[in-house]
């Protein structure tokens, strides 16, 4: 397996965003979204066999506060450790640079593993909220 930070191309990445179901949600084409990947702080690819099976993202001021998104494993390379070689790459990056607080934006069914990481539920009174699309 090839580790990079270069980008994948944007057909390898919506190929891969697609085996989520997420874009029933964002309504994204591969351009939109490869923007959003242009925009980002650092990103993580894993290649096999020229095929996209990993990827994380972040989003940074540099300083503060870092948001892990887009966190996607193949469905068919889940449970082979891919995962958690995405966010030790990931994590690793932000403390690098020493950022204080790392948020994760995750998918709910996937809790477990990222409390294996050392995340943790925010409790119920802490701050955050979203706004969903309504437009």
């Amino acid at each position: 397996m090839i580790y990079t930070e270069k980008l994948p191309t944007a057909e390898q990445f919506f190929e891969l965003f697609e085996t989520t179901g997420w874009n029933a949600k964002y309504e994204l084409n591969k351009d939109e979204y490869y923007i959003a990947l242009k925009n980002s702080w650092y990103c993580i690819s894993i290649i096999d066999n020229e095929q996209l099976v990993g990827f994380g993202r972040i989003i940074c001021d540099g300083v503060v506060h870092a948001l892990i998104l887009d966190v996607i494993i193949h469905p068919e390379r889940q449970g082979e450790g891919v995962g958690k070689d995405v966010m030790d790459k990931l994590i690793a990056k932000c403390k690098k640079h020493k950022i204080r607080d790392i948020q994760l934006f995750s998918a709910a069914d996937k809790a477990g593993f990222y409390e294996k990481l050392g995340f943790k539920n925010r409790a119920n009174n802490s701050p955050g909220m979203e706004i969903e699309k309504y437009w």
